[in-house]
């Protein structure tokens, strides 16, 4: 069950040669890849390209018509192992990740279809994550295509750009037999517009026909002596190819008058943030007109020296304005400059951030002061003038409370964490390893818990070293999620761990889904799955492993057992390591699989009942101890108006799920009773109805007797 369904926008997908696309980024590239002719695609979820697999697994038909193979991959690695599928057969393949953290999980085989190389075209479609949106470190991949020596496209953020160089991307890699990556930002896979469409085309060769039809290259396997051939063949031959392929189609693109005296050279998905910030200095109109030269380099790696050169040529100082640390092209076209005794001046990072997402007002800035060094004619007067700093922003943390990142209302693993919590209470603080997931907020209040996160999945290898030569004595324990258990974990953590005979505990958050990456099914959820074999049991992988203390909790909302079992993994004495699989569904996928049943059971006329908790005012102490253990958006406090009273009470807004959390956690702590759950029953039947009329008139008798009794003053 993915995040969002795109069952009606994968109709667009059939549009043929000269129909209108409209529509979302992600969806763009999906229809150019069958333009293309793909013949298979596969990757790993992350945002901001997760929506590309879910597109595809909702166009499953429309695939099988062309032929098309698709399937959702373990991991980055095993996608870009997947692209050996072209490196001896004319099949065009793409696969997908998210930025850095899959091109790290991917480096091993990016490494090896590299050095042999391609035959068909070869796409890595990128989702780059930098910037303060970001989830992740801030690194760029721009290096990993220095390192592997693959080819990287970085298209204007509009839908005919990015279209475009889908197709280019497969035909520079053909021309070059060299993988090619696709690099798209959040704002280029989600901005909406227009292209005209063309047919989409079966493959030139299917998988299946490959497979009938097998080759082998020995010249493309990489092994000595072939793997020292292929790094000179990547400088002599594939480069060469590359430059002459992306100068002859005009994959980069020249805008404004070439006579000016100063130029910008600009990453292609940064175009329509300098553009809007030439507008806002009268140097361009609302629709990207503009008399500054700029070359939009859509091709950012290989970088194509005699078209640098040729648009620096004759001019006194041009801008390079890359997003970014290091500055790898500012370096490149400067020493491209240098060993051609180009005296242009070359700006870039002195005028802009060294690191950081290149903003609006941050774009302004830097441009300002290059016209204003340079060409200071070329703006307004009032520009000019202008010498006043950017309005200071004020620190919103002095008057607003803060919002740390937190898990939804209902979420099945905040009571886990709850657990650890009070086990920390009782046993003292312990080393926590976490791992990435949704299961990292834990680091944030009310929790706090969890002292480093190494990568997917290796939550419990990076406590690996924690290892206390005393059997008696204190334990670490580690966090892994179920979509990090089957992406890396289940070898790099738990198989590690039991090998090294590491005594630590290990608890694996179940939540039945890659629940963080947008609720993409993995094989541990319990859902049918027409196209995907699920409901493999974690628990049954973990002995597999040799893991000989298991525990299997199928409700995590059971905070007391929770607790207990973590404090009977802490004192075990059995070899190895001490694994918990606490198992409960996503609430968040689970609320948007179960309101559209319940609300059209009510529609239907059907009895719907639904839980709902409360406080009981006249009990609370106001000690909202609760809140620190538990921390649901759902629970906050209110005045009950009483003067005799000084803390305000518990309360349970409308956003309320039901899960019991709440009141387990005050049962756990043995804190006070004073939550109650109530059903809620739309639809009800006649007895109902009847008994609730009943109840109503004796609760109405009993207020107005005790208000008869009550001594009043006037």
């Amino acid at each position: 069950m993915a995040e969002r369904s795109f069952a009606g926008e994968v109709e667009k997908l059939k549009l043929g040669a000269g129909e209108t696309f409209s529509g979302e980024g992600i969806l763009a590239i999906t229809k150019a890849l069958l333009e293309n002719g793909v013949g298979y695609v596969g990757g790993y979820q992350g945002s901001p390209i997760s929506h590309l697999m879910d597109v595809l697994a909702d166009a499953q038909d429309i695939l099988g018509e062309l032929g098309v193979h698709f399937e959702a991959s373990a991991s980055e690695a095993t996608a870009t192992a997947m692209l050996a599928a072209s490196v001896h057969y004319p099949i065009r393949g793409a696969v997908t990740y998210k930025s850095v953290v899959g091109t790290n999980v991917a480096s091993d085989a990016l490494s090896n279809l590299a050095s042999g190389g391609v035959t068909g075209g070869s796409l890595i479609i990128i989702g780059e994550d930098y910037g303060e949106g970001s989830s992740i470190m801030q690194e760029r991949t721009y290096a990993f295509a220095m390192k592997s020596q693959v080819w990287m496209l970085d298209p204007r953020p509009n839908l005919p750009s990015i279209v475009k160089s889908v197709g280019d991307g497969f035909a520079l890699s053909e021309a070059s037999n060299t993988p090619v990556m696709l690099q798209v930002r959040i704002r280029s896979c989600h901005v909406h517009g227009h292209f005209t469409a063309s047919d989409n085309v079966r493959p030139s060769m299917t998988v299946t026909e490959a497979l009938e039809n097998p080759k082998r290259d020995l010249n493309r396997i990489v092994l000595p002596p072939a793997s020292y051939l292929h790094e000179n063949e990547k400088l002599t031959k594939r480069w060469p190819a590359a430059e002459k392929f992306i100068l002859d189609n005009n994959v980069n693109e020249e805008f404004g008058d070439a006579a000016g005296k100063v130029g910008l050279i600009v990453q292609g998905g940064n175009y329509n943030t300098v553009i809007r910030a030439l507008n806002r200095l009268e140097l361009a109109n609302i629709y990207g007109d503009t008399d500054i030269h700029i070359l939009c380099l859509n091709a950012i790696y290989p970088l194509c020296e005699s078209q640098i050169l040729d648009f620096c040529d004759g001019k006194d100082a041009v801008f390079v304005i890359e997003e970014g640390q290091p500055n790898f092209m500012e370096q490149t076209i400067g020493h491209m400059l240098y060993k051609n005794g180009c005296k242009t001046k070359l700006e870039g990072k002195g005028m802009l951030p060294l690191g950081g997402e290149l903003t609006g007002q941050i774009t302004l800035d830097g441009l300002g002061t290059f016209f204003k060094t340079h060409a200071p004619e070329m703006l307004p007067a009032a520009k000019v003038a202008h010498n006043e700093p950017s309005p200071e922003i004020p620190d919103l943390s002095k008057v607003l409370p803060p919002r740390p990142p937190g898990f939804c209302t209902g979420c099945p693993e905040r009571p886990i964490f709850a657990a650890t919590k009070l086990v920390e209470e009782e046993l003292g603080p312990h080393h926590i390893a976490s791992d990435i997931g949704c299961h990292l907020f834990s680091i944030m209040p009310p929790f706090d818990l969890g002292a480093t996160t190494m990568g997917y999945g290796l939550g419990p290898a990076s406590a690996s070293a924690f290892h206390n030569a005393s059997k008696d004595g204190r334990k670490s324990i580690s966090f892994v999620g179920d979509g990090g258990f089957w992406h890396n974990g289940v070898a790099s953590s738990i198989g590690n761990a039991v090998f090294n005979k590491n005594d630590g505990v290990i608890v694996i958050v179940d939540n039945y889904y890659s629940a963080a990456t947008g609720g993409q099914d993995i094989l541990s959820s319990r859902a049918d799955n027409k196209t995907k074999q699920t409901k493999n049991s974690i628990t049954e992988a973990v002995q597999g492993m040799g893991v000989k203390w298991v525990r299997q909790l199928d409700r995590t909302y059971d905070v007391t057992k929770m607790r207990d079992t973590l404090k009977e993994a802490l004192a075990s004495t059995e070899e190895g390591p001490k694994v918990i699989v606490a198992s409960s569904e996503c609430m968040l996928n689970k609320q948007r699989r179960v309101k559209p049943q319940m609300a059209k059971a009510v529609k239907d006329g059907k009895r719907v009942e639904r839980p709902r908790l409360g406080v009981d005012e006249d009990v609370c102490t106001g000690d909202h101890a609760c809140m620190r253990l538990s921390g649901c958006p759902s629970l906050s406090v209110k005045d009950t108006g009483d003067p005799l009273r000084d803390d305000p009470v518990a309360a349970i807004d409308q956003t309320c799920v039901g899960c019991g959390n709440c009141g387990e956690v005050a049962d756990a702590a043995v804190l006070c009773p004073s939550f109650y759950e109530a059903r809620i029953v739309s639809n009800p039947t006649t007895a109902e109805k009847s008994r609730a009329k009943r109840i109503n008139r004796i609760v109405s008798w009993l207020q107005k007797r005790r208000d008869a009794r009550r001594i009043a003053f006037a």
